[in-house]
């Protein structure tokens, strides 16, 4: 049993609803030179800012994908660049079959540190997105989690005090910032893990 009232589930997108994987991306590249994909895969991780800064809106995507085939040599286009780059994902069916039975009773928000590119080739379109109230992504309202202000922004669109919100992501730094503004929030590691905290809660 539980005392706490819930009003408004709130999810990570990566990981949780859509696994993905880079993989995919390092061997298409690698088909047009051998080895470009491990160089790019260096230098992305030695150059994180940029792509912190790209998931927050700071550049444009002009300046990102000019970045980036420089880091590849240029062996591929710009549009290449984007379908190869937003093709990892995939689909979380169990954890995405909760949502139509959670939005009977309860608001549903989405909060992900994304961009531009993988908005538009690659996760945009699918159906299942239309059953949240809301998506706060990073690059549009120029926030990432953990920063306050992306939970804030839930909120705002809620309606519902920080209280009544309960949040879902696989890294837990991002849930306890969730929990240090009065949310509550699980960790993700599997859709049994989740299925029985929202038991647990008498959330399902």
């Amino acid at each position: 049993m539980t005392d706490r009232k819930y009003s408004a589930i709130v999810f990570d997108l990566g990981q949780v609803l859509l696994p993905f994987d880079y993989k995919s991306f390092i061997e298409k590249v690698n088909r047009h030179k051998p080895g470009i994909g491990e160089q790019f895969a260096e230098f992305y991780k030695q150059n994180y800012y940029i792509h912190r800064d790209f998931e927050k809106g700071l550049i444009s995507e002009e300046v990102f994908i000019t970045q980036m085939l420089g880091c590849l040599d240029n062996v591929i286009d710009g549009e290449t660049f984007c379908r190869y780059w937003s093709d990892i994902f995939s689909f979380n069916e169990e954890v995405i079959a909760l949502l139509p039975l959670l939005k009977k009773k309860y608001k549903l928000y989405l909060i992900s540190n994304t961009n531009s590119i993988h908005k538009k080739y690659g996760f945009g379109n699918y159906e299942f997105l239309k059953l949240f109230d809301k998506l706060i992504l990073s690059h549009e309202v120029k926030f990432i989690k953990p920063e306050k202000e992306i939970y804030r922004e839930v909120e705002k669109a809620s309606g519902f005090p920080p209280v009544e919100h309960i949040f879902v992501d696989d890294i837990l730094e991002y849930v306890d910032a969730a929990k240090s503004l009065g949310w509550d929030g699980i960790q993700f590691v599997g859709y049994y893990d989740l299925a029985m905290n929202f038991k647990a809660r008498e959330i399902l």
